[in-house]
């Protein structure tokens, strides 16, 4: 019986496989396959079921109680079987349960050992500290900078010292957090305006209040307190025109930081020196007056960074660069472009309002001369063919005068359009002045030296000034605003120049 069954396993073998041959001449395909494999078993479970199970030849492959003679003895089998193996029992939806937030629990530690393995607590310390300690382990890490070489992200001659720049600003985007308080009703608090010369202030916060990386619903994580509300918003709002009188604004600020005193207990802890406030108004200084911690402790970041008044503190305070916004949807508008400097006809250019104690002294003196574009406002008969930007993009230096305050959105403009920015006006201190080496993208000019501008400007050798055109069309990726901010552009160059200051105030154990 063995014999015969193997002898004719082989013949239904040969059998499929000349049908395959003959249908397929081919090499054999995934389907000739099955069709074989199928055959075969279909084969081998004939002769199997007319066979004697007991067959020595098949017994090794088959226990005995498998194989019955009679249908009943089989039937018998198969419910001895599934009373000895019960079905295993129905499958239980548990309900999925629901997330406490809109984000995914942080990462704690990336060693090299795994996620969450502990091997990253010794690569970062920082992840097991309260914040204080935090911020002392930042500042001791900045002071010992390692040495950045050639970095491809950033340009060293931009910066007093890229390595020191480097760390901290690495620092800040793995430790620092930031809590928005959620009170203060609108239009004054938490309501952007991202369009005008005051634009800084409404894109931060729109750009603070939408970012994940840094914003913290969990105000005992947080290292900085911010108070988000619109300067120039709140002088629409309480200002009486042609009163002069800027104390409502400075008392309605103050009761508000009241409120938040009593309301929560993160400003008495430090009185204040960990929260603060982006205005870009020309009245943002004065607003803090009527509260004397928000005036003394407080980060102030003011695009009227003037020092003489006592109310902008160098090393504390920031320095916010004031930037037009002419289209909200696209804010890059016009960037870049700036002639050849062999194209460049205009020594210099000036156009606008002569208010404020110097623009009447630059046109006094350069308004009518020909290498000097000054200009009152632009004329008509000027403008038609060639307009505002197109002047920057094509003169070397273009004039950024101060006008009733320090700051001027000509700046901004002037590295927009690739033209090396001239700054006039005393006790103005630059923007991201912790960081940057304005000397080598600019010149700065002091208001008594208006008379001898222009020697001033000839005098800088050529390749001097080719190097500091170069500084400038490197400098514009810091100043760009985005929808989606981007590593080291002008939203994260504020943040952290106000995360630097902060760290200033750290005073190290010894």
């Amino acid at each position: 019986m063995a014999a015969s069954l193997k002898t004719a396993a082989v013949d239904l073998k040969a059998a499929a496989a000349r049908r395959l041959r003959r249908s397929r001449p081919a090499a054999t395909s995934w389907k000739s396959r099955i069709l074989a494999v199928a055959l075969l078993a279909t084969a081998i479970t004939a002769v199997l079921t007319a066979v004697d199970p007991l067959s020595p030849t098949i017994s090794f492959l088959f226990p005995p109680s498998t194989f019955s003679t009679s249908s009943s003895a089989y039937a018998d089998s198969s419910k001895s079987l599934l009373s000895a193996s019960p079905l295993p029992p129905p499958l239980i939806r548990r309900p999925i349960p629901k997330r406490t937030g809109s984000r995914p629990p942080p990462i704690r530690n990336r060693g090299s050992k795994g996620v969450n393995s502990g091997a990253g607590d010794a690569e970062e310390p920082y992840l097991l500290m309260s914040p204080d300690e935090q911020l002392r382990y930042a500042k001791r890490e900045i002071e010992n900078a390692p040495l950045v070489v050639d970095d491809p992200e950033l340009f060293a001659p931009l910066f007093r010292n890229v390595s020191v720049f480097k760390r901290s600003y690495e620092l800040m985007e793995r430790i620092l957090k930031v809590y928005i308080y959620e009170d203060g009703p609108a239009p004054i608090f938490h309501t952007p305006e991202l369009q005008g010369i005051y634009a800084s202030e409404g894109w931060f916060m729109k750009l603070m209040q939408e970012n994940w990386r840094f914003a913290v619903t969990n105000p005992s994580k947080a290292h900085l307190f911010y108070l988000p509300y619109s300067s120039h918003q709140l002088g629409l709002t309480l200002y009486v025109r042609d009163s002069h009188n800027l104390r409502p604004l400075s008392l309605f600020l103050r009761d508000y930081v009241n409120m938040v005193a009593a309301k929560y207990p993160f400003w008495n802890r430090t009185r204040g020196a960990d929260h603060f406030l982006v205005a870009c108004h020309d009245w943002g200084p004065y607003t803090t007056t009527a509260h004397e911690e928000l005036r003394e402790n407080t980060i102030k970041a003011l695009c009227n960074a003037d020092v003489s008044e006592g109310i902008f503190v160098r090393g504390k305070d920031v320095s916010l660069p004031e930037t037009t916004i002419r289209s909200p949807k696209n804010p890059l508008r016009n960037v870049g472009g700036g002639k050849p400097v062999s194209k460049r006809s205009f020594l210099a250019f000036y156009a606008g309002n002569m208010h404020g104690r110097v623009r009447p002294i630059l046109n006094k003196y350069w308004g009518d001369d020909q290498d000097m574009r000054i200009y009152r406002r632009l004329p008509n008969r000027v403008s038609k063919n060639m307009s505002y930007v197109q002047h920057m993009k094509s003169s070397k230096f273009c004039i950024c005068p101060m006008g009733y305050e320090v700051n001027s959105p000509r700046i901004v403009e002037a590295i927009y359009y690739e033209c090396v920015p001239v700054i006039i006006a005393d006790n103005f201190v630059l923007p991201f002045d912790e960081v940057l080496d304005w000397s080598a993208f600019s010149v700065v000019v002091a208001e008594q030296d208006i008379p001898d501008l222009k020697n001033i400007l000839l005098g800088i050798p050529l390749r001097r000034y080719m190097s500091m055109l170069y500084c400038a069309k490197m400098l514009q990726k810091h100043f760009l605003w985005h929808a989606k901010p981007l590593k080291y552009d002008i939203f994260h160059m504020i943040l952290h120049s106000i995360w630097f200051n902060r760290l200033n105030q750290i005073q190290l154990r010894q």
